[in-house]
């Protein structure tokens, strides 16, 4: 178990984080994530840049204050968008093995950075280290990440490692503008390297050497949870212990208990509320489909002892009717039980931690 220490308070690790990808919970408002629970909250940085654009977000006060959200916020880079624009989201460039979309999002990388086409109005937009650490200053995140590269999972080995080198000179230059002007706020470098030890070693070896205040493990981390698994056990070891671990993008239910085993603090994901949107409600006892003609009848809630305001006053058959009726809350309902059951699972997991189980 641990506590990160933010300006906007405190963090319990193990820990989930909530995906708010445009400064909002989906179907939430904040009142109702920071009655959840929800510590700490992660927003995207390309989006924001784009809409409504970190100039407004500052003359609004930073983001805390534009959203009207007064617990721990994190920022990602924007790098991402240079893997899920050139190739499309993990699962089909697992499938495409890598081949490129060329819809013409990405206009060049080089060693500066990535010229993007905005997918709003057409418009470019120069992402480099400076201009992404620059943004996440003015959007004022407790936690920031320094630009990345995400190559696919099917990439050649002088390839990757070209991208990973090209990523240590991207980290230890956003490194040097956030130091320049530290405002209060932690940065976490981006494990890189695929699935290759080699290359996994060699990342955390030279990011950890360099004062980053946490780490975050990216990249392509497999095409399945034993790759994962197999590449968390060996990645984290030669990084202090003493600061926090993120996992990116890995949230699913399968995966946290072996990634907490090895190390992970936190995990950002938007599969708990994207899950709800569709219908799918968690339980510790499997997952409940809500839209199944069988809760029909189910007068009763999702999970008898679940303390959410969903389950202390909507029944099953309510809920199998809202969505049946497409009424938009049912999103905020469903939401509002995932979000719920996410923290009170990694509250199960630090319990197991106390008492020596996990």
């Amino acid at each position: 178990m641990g506590r990160i220490h933010t300006p906007h308070g405190t963090i319990e690790t193990p820990g989930f984080v909530a995906v708010g990808t445009n400064g909002t919970i989906k179907s939430l408002s904040h009142h109702e994530v920071d009655k959840i629970g929800v510590e700490l909250m992660f927003c995207n940085t390309y989006h924001l840049i784009l809409q409504p654009g970190p100039d407004i977000v500052e003359l609004g006060g930073g983001l805390h204050s534009f959203i009207g959200r007064k617990m721990p916020l994190i920022t990602d880079s924007g790098g991402f968008q240079v893997f899920s624009l050139a190739y499309g989201g993990v699962a089909s460039e697992l499938k495409s093995k890598g081949t490129k979309k060329n819809d013409g999002s990405v206009l060049k990388i080089t060693e500066d950075g990535v010229l993007f086409r905005s997918y709003r109005d057409g418009s470019p937009v120069l992402l480099t280290p400076e201009t992404s650490v620059l943004a996440q200053k003015k959007l004022g995140a407790d936690i920031i990440i320094p630009f990345d590269e995400l190559p696919p999972y099917h990439i050649s080995h002088e390839s990757l490692n070209v991208s990973l080198e090209r990523t240590h000179r991207w980290e230890k230059r956003s490194l040097d503008a956030h130091l320049a002007n530290p405002k209060g706020q932690a940065m976490y470098a981006v494990i890189h390297g695929g699935i290759n030890k080699e290359f996994r070693l060699k990342s955390a070896s030279y990011l950890g050497a360099l004062p980053f205040d946490g780490y975050s493990v990216g990249g392509s981390v497999g095409k399945d949870k034993g790759e994962m698994f197999h590449l968390l056990s060996y990645t984290l070891e030669p990084l202090d212990p003493q600061k926090p671990r993120h996992l990116l993008g890995i949230g699913d239910l399968e995966s946290l208990s072996t990634s907490i085993s090895y190390g992970i603090d936190t995990f950002d994901s938007s599969y708990p509320t994207k899950a709800a949107r569709h219908g799918m409600a968690f339980t510790f006892k499997g997952n409940v489909n809500l839209t199944k003609g069988e809760n029909k009848t189910a007068f009763r809630p999702i999970e008898e002892d679940c303390p959410c305001s969903t389950c202390q006053g909507t029944t099953l058959a309510f809920l199998h009717h809202l969505f049946k009726a497409k009424e938009l809350s049912a999103l905020s309902l469903a939401t509002i039980h995932n979000l719920t059951f996410m923290i009170r699972r990694m509250r199960r997991y630090r319990e197991q931690i106390l008492n020596n189980e996990l």
